[in-house]
């Protein structure tokens, strides 16, 4: 089972807002998810991002693969958290 950080766009037409989830690749974007990890709003300025980086390191070290976009979203949370 290939597992991914990923996002699950929510919102309405025009104003989405996204949650963070860890899926099985093989499910559609907005399907079935394993767990829900934190969410990103990219409608406010500075964009909005709320991470659990416990879980988020938890599901890498077993082996789930962030897409492109949550990897950034997860380097600039880690640089502006501390």
């Amino acid at each position: 089972m290939a597992v991914k950080i990923r996002l699950r766009r929510m919102g309405a037409h025009k104003k989405p807002f996204y949650r963070i989830v860890v899926a099985d690749s093989r499910f559609p974007r907005d399907g079935r998810c394993i767990e829900e990890i934190g969410y990103y709003n990219p409608m406010v300025e500075p964009a909005e991002v709320k991470l659990d980086m416990e879980k988020v390191s938890q599901w890498i070290k077993n082996g789930a693969q962030p897409t492109d976009r949550v990897r950034s979203i997860i380097n600039s949370f880690k640089s502006n958290e501390k």
